[in-house]
């Protein structure tokens, strides 16, 4: 399922698409519990092939559902990052994402938002709709040798 693109959402305030939200802040919350990490969490990762992430990102105070997001603009400048997820908890790739993007998307209302994210929220954004696309960060490695088990990264590679 994680290699299937999902579909967009049309019914944002139906009792669908709330409890999908619910149980997505729901599913991260239990997961950053009981692992210390954890930041975001798309649809399909709950076996939901729906165009919905979940975000909860400290200290930039983010918190939120993004539904129908898609990124309309990328920088040229990128940044190499070891990317973690938690369909994978133990796995850790080393991958190439743009410095900035420009996220549109529709709140819980329904509301047209544009986002303009850098840095972390910019990385954790483009690994979450790569989700809703069906693209795995093992897809962005930029080498063969760009994996870790997080033991390994966390005792020899972490920076």
């Amino acid at each position: 399922m994680l290699w299937q693109k999902s579909a967009g959402v049309d019914a944002i305030q139906s009792a669908q698409t709330r409890e999908l939200v619910r149980d997505l802040s729901d599913t991260l919350a239990a997961f950053r519990e009981t692992t210390g990490y954890g930041r975001g969490i798309a649809a399909p990762q709950i076996g939901v092939l729906k165009r919905v992430v979940f975000i909860r990102m400290q200290p930039v105070g983010f918190c939120a559902p993004l539904i129908n997001p898609e990124i309309v603009w990328r920088s040229e400048s990128t940044m190499e990052l070891w990317d973690d997820c938690f369909s994978f908890p133990d796995l850790m790739v080393r991958v190439s994402r743009a410095n900035q993007i420009k996220v549109d998307y529709q709140d819980d209302r329904g509301l047209k938002q544009t986002l303009e994210a850098e840095g972390d929220l910019s990385e954790l954004l483009q690994h979450e709709i790569d989700h809703l696309d069906g693209i795995l960060a093992v897809q962005r490695a930029i080498s063969p040798q760009a994996f870790s088990t997080r033991a390994e990264w966390e005792r020899a590679l972490r920076r």
